[in-house]
């Protein structure tokens, strides 16, 4: 007897995306038709830009939040949907126009070879990372790696990426705990990498890209320094306790 196709729903997250919203909206639409066995829910963290209608406009699938909540609570509530309706894998993306939907398929291929949480890396060769700012890879390729080891032993080439594959079968752990009150930040997507990492799970990762759209329409909402600390702290306080 062949074994059941994976169920696989991808989750872009919002906010605030006008001008970017319509191209990942095209990059989505394409994917499906490749891959009509995926699903998309889409999940706008209150945007105000009115890239909520264009999103509406689509027919995708899509989760709103009243107001804006936070990127960790947009995180969690895609996956917590993918678990609820019983999808096998549950693919978090950003929804700025920086990964690539059409490269969806080389992570579930990955998953397929038995591995619980795949990275898209954009520092693997076959990675690309056009239009990166110079001190965005070096945090990127280096500081953000170099914690992730500290802190758990294990090496990654891209660790602050936010494109990952993973099964939904991770979170019946119950010492995975989403709902928490520190989580509401880039901290939740951390969280689960560590948590992922210590538990055992198995990880790999495989290339991808990280392509920052042009300057006029924004490259990213994370400041340096602050945004960064906000993505290492939940390392270094799981590590020492201060978390759980």
């Amino acid at each position: 007897m062949s074994e059941r196709p994976l169920r696989v729903v991808v989750s872009p997250v919002m906010y605030n995306e006008r001008g970017k919203t319509e191209r990942v909206l095209e990059r989505l639409q394409e994917m499906l038709r490749e891959n009509p066995a995926y699903a998309v829910r889409i999940v706008d963290d209150g945007s105000t830009d009115g890239s909520l209608a264009t999103i509406q406009a689509s027919g995708l699938p899509y989760l709103s939040h009243p107001q804006r909540m936070g990127v960790g609570v947009a995180v969690r509530d895609a996956i917590e949907a993918a678990c609820a309706e019983g999808s096998d894998v549950v693919v978090i993306m950003a929804g700025n126009d920086k990964d690539r939907p059409s490269e969806v398929p080389r992570l579930i291929a990955r998953v397929q070879e038995g591995y619980d949480f795949v990275i898209g890396s954009r520092f693997l060769p076959g990675g690309r990372y056009d239009n990166t700012p110079r001190y965005r890879v070096l945090a990127t390729k280096f500081l953000h790696p170099s914690v992730v080891w500290l802190t758990t032993g294990r090496r990654l080439t891209d660790t602050s990426t936010g494109f990952r594959a993973i099964r939904t079968s991770v979170f019946r752990d119950p010492k995975i705990r989403l709902r928490q009150d520190w989580l509401t930040e880039y901290d939740c997507e951390m969280y689960i990498l560590y948590q992922a990492i210590v538990r055992g799970c198995r990880i790999s990762e495989v290339p991808a890209s990280k392509i920052y759209p042009p300057h006029h329409l924004g490259y990213t909402k994370m400041k340096p320094f602050s945004g960064w600390w906000k993505m290492l702290r939940a390392f270094f306080w799981l590590r020492l306790g201060v978390k759980s």
